[in-house]
């Protein structure tokens, strides 16, 4: 495979990703369920958060899975369609597999939270995030997930939980790198995608220090 058919996949892999990422399932499922947009209110975000305060249970289950189904998808398309590495590939094959595999998944992430489609807004990037980590390393996403779920049922916040859930989840992704069980470039998505996500909740970090910050059920202001 020459330099420019690798570059050419890569290209693919980010370009899909990006669009797939930017698909506003906030957005859709709000206008399916009373024309509802997610970014009048509360956080003005259109992640699955945000759908709960401002349209409910059902719809924000729905904005997640479809969230979380986009970033697998963008990874998964990349490892089978666009730079595949099959039974007895290569380590060099492998590799470049996982490179296309996390820029599908970070581009996913940039659609996510800027989306072409609605001018360039979108949410935090959590659940595309663990979508694209459930496609290149489930244990990872699993634990954080685990953390997620704990921080959220002690302190009611559930921005503390995602930050600390992409947290462990690049620790744990890194973790399992250095013992040999997974690729770089796998870890390498894990840190800067969770670099991006905890960014992503500049506004919740700030609003936490201050005490200011909507715990789980607190009703959109």
């Amino acid at each position: 495979m020459s330099v420019t058919e690798i570059a050419l996949r890569l290209l693919i892999s980010a370009v899909v990703g990006y669009l797939l990422g930017s698909l506003p399932s906030g957005v859709i499922v709000g206008r399916v369920f009373g024309n509802v947009d997610p970014r009048a209110g509360g956080s003005g975000k259109t992640g699955a958060t945000n759908v709960l305060r401002t349209m409910g249970k059902g719809p924000a289950i729905m904005v997640a899975v479809l969230d979380v189904a986009k970033g697998a998808a963008a990874v998964l398309l990349a490892r089978f369609i666009f730079l595949p590495a099959g039974p007895g590939a290569s380590l060099e094959l492998q590799n470049l597999s996982a490179v296309a595999q996390a820029v599908g998944g970070l581009a996913a992430l940039l659609g996510h939270n800027y989306s072409v489609f609605i001018h360039f807004t979108g949410g935090r990037g959590v659940a595309t995030g663990a979508g694209a980590l459930l496609a290149m390393t489930p244990l990872g996403m699993l634990i954080g997930v685990v953390g997620l779920v704990v921080v959220v049922l002690l302190t009611r916040y559930v921005s503390l939980g995602s930050i600390t859930a992409a947290a462990l989840a690049a620790i744990v992704t890194v973790v399992l790198t250095l013992l040999g069980h997974d690729l770089w470039p796998h870890a390498v998505f894990a840190v800067i995608g969770s670099a991006f996500i905890i960014a992503s909740h500049k506004d919740n970090i700030e609003r936490l220090l201050h005490g200011t910050e909507r715990k789980l059920g607190q009703p959109a202001t």
